[in-house]
């Protein structure tokens, strides 16, 4: 019997979406369950989820997307049958009916070429304006490991449980990409990066546009700080 997979979607007031890309992961193949993290939101986000046919955690204030992974995750753990253990698939809220290009993340998986895939979206689609965030994420990776990474921060991967517990504890907030990466190679783990059609709301250019951002970008240096030291240069540039 193939391994069945989890989606994990952590979500913070994404009411207007959060439908459409439950629905679109509880079709892909290999799912068999869907958890939608509300990481503190104040619209209806969890209630949207439950009805497209989620499993809602709810987390009483927002406490960043790390903390929404290792809340799923540890759902996901606590649904499992005996002596089935899921893997991870880990997608954006706000990605809709896009979410059904998730497939070729899990294949990779499945057939047990990779113990994470990391998406890669087409060039056609932007992503979204945080190119000095990118550009300290892929030089930090690459120094640190060697690898080469197109799309760093693309939160869209699917991993087994094995790789998830190894990368534990996850880097705080927007650095778990970062870290994940990182840790896993440095362990020994396969990692693939696997052109998707996929597209999700791009990030603007207002003021809380550029305070996301700025985020961002310290919770990246903060991960690759953790990791190597001697990257420090790197992320004072």
């Amino acid at each position: 019997m193939t391994q069945p997979v989890a989606a994990v979607i952590p979500a913070k007031d994404e009411a207007e979406r959060i439908g459409p890309t439950v629905e679109a992961a509880l079709a892909l193949p290999g799912v068999d369950l869907v958890v939608v993290v509300d990481d503190g939101s104040t619209d209806q986000t969890g209630r949207v989820a439950r009805a497209a046919g989620a499993r809602v955690v709810r987390h009483s204030r927002n406490r960043g997307k790390a903390a929404a992974m290792e809340s799923g995750a540890e759902a996901v753990r606590l649904l499992d049958d005996a002596g089935t253990t899921r893997h991870l698939l880990f997608l954006d809220a706000d990605l809709g009916a896009t979410a059904a290009a998730a497939s070729a993340l899990i294949k990779p998986v499945l057939a047990d070429e990779a113990d994470m895939t990391i998406a890669v979206f087409g060039t056609r689609v932007k992503l979204g304006g945080h190119g000095m965030v990118v550009k300290l994420s892929r030089e930090g990776i690459r120094r640190a490991t060697g690898f080469e990474a197109v799309q760093p921060l693309n939160g869209q991967r699917c991993l087994t449980r094995a790789a998830f517990e190894a990368a534990r504890p996850l880097a705080h907030g927007f650095g778990v990409e970062t870290g994940l990466t990182i840790d896993l190679l440095r362990k020994g783990f396969r990692v693939l990066e696997v052109e998707v059609d996929m597209a999700h709301r791009a990030t603007g250019t207002d003021l809380a546009a550029q305070l996301h951002r700025a985020r961002q970008l310290r919770d990246v240096a903060r991960a690759l700080l953790a990791r190597e030291p001697s990257l420090r240069d790197l992320t004072r540039r």
